[in-house]
């Protein structure tokens, strides 16, 4: 059985943590370099991975994370989350994963498409200038519909 090859995606980042947002742009990156189609959605918290005064300082979610394989008691220490945020950043960094803000150009100059949800953009009252400059759009569910057609949907 033969499979086709996928040509276009379109993923959905909904999760404002580093371990949330990561995944939706080492994707996007990704299908780019294997010259697919690739746009990012950003909806609700999500939202914070192209806010400009929110994009670099995305920590680790240490409480009520299973994969973090810790009690949660011990992930809502004082200090837990950010110290997994640093220990993250430095294996990151070994793996020459760029921050947020550069991922976000690479993707974007590769011909990658960047957008934020609509209704996201209206409930948290935000404005076109608090996004990092490179947005190609705040757009409606339909227009991600409409934009996302023929390709594959991925929720990160």
């Amino acid at each position: 059985m033969a499979t086709e090859a996928i040509e276009k995606v379109s993923i959905i980042v909904s999760h404002g943590s580093l371990e949330g947002v990561y995944p939706g742009l080492i994707m996007a990156n990704g299908a780019r370099m294997e010259g697919m189609e690739a746009s990012l959605f950003f909806t609700f918290f999500g939202l914070d991975a192209i806010i400009k005064n929110r994009m670099q300082r995305l920590k680790v979610a240490t409480v009520g994370n299973p994969a973090m394989h810790m009690p949660t008691l011990v992930g809502a220490l004082p200090g837990m989350s950010s110290f997994a945020t640093r220990m993250m950043k430095k294996e990151m960094e070994k793996l020459d994963i760029p921050p947020v803000d550069e991922f976000l150009a690479m993707i974007h100059d590769s011909g990658g498409e960047l957008y934020a949800c609509k209704a996201s953009v209206d409930m948290f009252h935000l404005k076109k200038e608090d996004f990092w400059p490179g947005l190609d759009g705040v757009i409606s569910v339909g227009q991600f519909y409409e934009k996302a057609a023929g390709g594959q949907i991925i929720f990160t």
